[in-house]
C-alpha cells in the first residue's frame, strides 16, 4: 500500500504517518522497499495503527507507545497492569474533574459578583 492508502484507510495524515516511522512507531516489519525506493507498507500496517490510534485515544502517550513496542511483545501480567495503572489514572482524573465542578458550583451559589471587582462579595 502507498502512504495517501495508509493514511486514507486509517484518517492519519501522511506527515503523521511518517513521523511515526522516523520514532519507531512504524516498525520495519510494516515498511517494504519497491524496486525505486520507495515505501511500500504491508496490509498489516492498518490494524497496527489502529491500535496506536486506541491506545492514544484511551490515554496511553507516544512515549508508553514506543515502550510497549520497543520491547516487542508483553507478559500478560505486565500488560495488564499497564492497563490497570491507566484505569486508576483515569479514575484520579475524573475525580479531579467532579472536585473541580463541585468548586464551580459552591461559586455559582456563593454572593461573590464580579461586578463589585474580581472575587468581592
Amino acid at each position: 500500500m502507498k502512504i495517501s492508502e495508509v493514511a486514507r484507510s486509517v484518517d492519519l495524515p501522511i506527515s503523521t504517518i511518517r513521523y511515526y516511522e522516523q520514532i519507531g512507531i512504524i516498525t520495519d516489519e510494516y515498511v517494504i522497499r519497491d524496486h525505486n525506493n520507495y515505501r511500500v507498507y504491508t496490509s498489516d500496517i492498518i490494524h497496527h495503527l489502529n491500535v496506536v490510534k486506541h491506545c492514544l485515544a484511551v490515554g496511553f502517550t507516544i512515549r508508553d507507545i514506543q515502550s510497549m513496542i520497543s520491547k516487542n511483545g508483553i507478559p500478560k501480567g505486565e500488560h495488564v497492569n499497564l492497563l490497570q495503572d491507566k484505569i486508576a489514572e483515569i479514575e484520579a482524573a475524573q475525580q479531579k474533574l467532579e472536585e473541580s465542578k463541585q468548586q464551580l458550583y459552591d461559586i455559582l451559589t456563593s454572593d461573590i459578583i464580579c461586578e463589585k471587582g474580581f472575587g468581592k462579595y
